[in-house]
């Protein structure tokens, strides 16, 4: 990136911390690419006294969206709802789809699995084009397909077509995805970004609570046809507060010009970062354990412990409260006083711990369980992703400016594609038995947890006194 690009955008950045956090923060220096670095090096750069003034900071309206803190949340939280809402409010309706459409229940979970493998690939393809040509543009366009996507799985008159639409369903809403995670990366840094992704999930959390639970009374007076209706108006309702209410981010100044062979160079050169490829890799196998519980937990409680589909609902909502007030006290009470490293171990470790009582649970070791000590266990687990992935985009996203669309691209294809992967095997033993899904959950945590300490080495980290973040040697 040119200097005079790096000058202003440095300024902009400083601007764009939350109220109280102080403009000597230090960024991660030493950090390729990381926040208060010149190209790289370690070397800070710090803005001149006097920038150039024929070059913006920021486009036009980007600091009046930074003091606009309530706008600017729920509009990327309802962005970041987009995936919870495509998937979690169809869940209850899962077992109706096999009867419905005459399907065995492991081609219905593809319908997860299409939804999820085309918002990771979405992303892969969204993130650098945002990178190119601003935020907004790819964002609206990504949107509208959304909707007529969605509204197409409406009348899906078979599941081949179904599977179909909801991989362009997952391919458009990729765009909600990815090109909020790289807003927040473009509006604020260091410790802000990082409370900033912990009160997202306050509302993208709110998503999976009341998903399911509107699902379920939808399915009361319609099937699950009348889900993908509700979805379709929901599309449309977030499509015009984007296009009334948010506007672009990304400076001009700081957009790639370069193409296709520009955009993987970039990825390639992120990926060579070992720490930034650890948070990435760890956070995509946290989000495995987590989407073994959302494709097997329909089938679970309702077909193994007779659940209804209100309970099921309900049960899901509770869960979901878990891993928004974690994710709350993470933002508001551990950001800036405890390492983002110590918390993301963690939260690790809970996980891997709440996935062994399942899996230990559902082979019997404790006799016959009832449904109520499983609830439990599902409830620890879904809590603790509350400090996991809050903390490892934020740390990603800390070792990069230079392209954030493309980081975030990869933090989201990353996730979403091992996620689609584990979402079959959770139904490989039948609809019958829990274990498949305590042992996915089991091996992508344990996965999390070793590329944790190979990768990222937090033991090699040094806390700031003031700021909590780590430092790499």
């Amino acid at each position: 990136m040119p200097e005079r690009g790096r000058t202003t955008r440095d300024r902009g950045d400083r601007t764009g911390r939350t109220t109280g956090e102080a403009a000597t923060e230090p960024g991660a220096a030493g950090i390729p690419g990381g926040p208060g670095t010149a190209s790289g090096t370690g070397t800070t750069g710090a803005a001149p006294a006097n920038p150039p003034a024929a070059e913006p900071a920021t486009p036009p309206g980007t600091a009046a969206l930074r003091r606009t803190g309530l706008l600017v949340t729920l509009v990327l939280g309802g962005l970041t709802a987009t995936p919870p809402l495509a998937m979690d409010m169809y869940l209850p309706s899962l077992p109706e789809v096999t009867r419905s459409l005459h399907a065995p229940a492991a081609t219905v979970q593809l319908t997860l699995t299409a939804c999820l493998a085309g918002m990771a690939l979405g992303q892969l393809v969204v993130g650098p084009m945002s990178d190119r040509w601003g935020r907004r543009r790819p964002l609206l366009v990504g949107l509208l397909v959304y909707v007529v996507a969605t509204a197409l799985c409406a009348v899906a008159p078979s599941v081949g077509l179904l599977v179909a639409f909801r991989l362009a369903q997952g391919l458009a809403g990729a765009a909600g995805i990815v090109i909020a995670r790289a807003v927040v990366r473009d509006l604020y840094d260091g410790v802000a970004m990082a409370r900033f992704f912990s009160t997202l999930m306050l509302i993208s959390g709110v998503a999976p609570i009341v998903a399911p639970l509107i699902g379920g009374q939808i399915l009361r007076i319609t099937d699950w046809r009348g889900v993908f209706l509700v979805l379709t108006v929901v599309g449309i309702a977030l499509t015009a507060v984007v296009w009334r209410r948010l506007p672009e981010t990304l400076a001009p100044a700081d957009r790639h010009s370069g193409g296709v062979g520009d955009a993987l160079r970039s990825m390639r050169a992120l990926l060579a970062d070992r720490a930034f490829a650890g948070y990435v890799l760890t956070g995509g196998f946290a989000f495995a354990a987590l989407f073994a519980y959302i494709s097997a937990s329909p089938f679970v409680i309702q077909e193994i412990y007779g659940a209804s589909p209100q309970t099921f609902s309900l049960l899901f909502g509770v869960n979901s409260i878990g891993l928004v007030v974690v994710g709350q006290v993470n933002g508001r009470v551990l950001v800036g006083r405890v390492r983002l490293d110590k918390v993301l171990a963690v939260g690790l470790g809970t996980v891997t711990l709440a996935a062994t009582a399942l899996l230990l649970m559902s082979t019997g070791v404790f006799g016959e369980t009832g449904l109520w000590p499983v609830a439990a266990a599902l409830f620890v687990l879904m809590s603790a992703m509350g400090l996991a992935m809050p903390n490892t985009q934020a740390l990603a996203l800390m070792r990069t400016r230079h392209a954030a669309g493309s980081a975030s691209a990869l933090l989201g294809t990353t996730s979403f594609l091992i996620g689609a992967v584990a979402s079959p095997l959770v139904g490989v033993a039948g609809e019958h038995t829990a274990v498949p899904m305590a042992v996915v959950q089991l091996a992508s945590a344990l996965v999390a947890v070793t590329c944790f300490v190979a990768l990222c080495r937090p033991w090699k980290t040094r806390a700031d006194s003031t700021q909590g973040l780590g430092e790499e040697r």
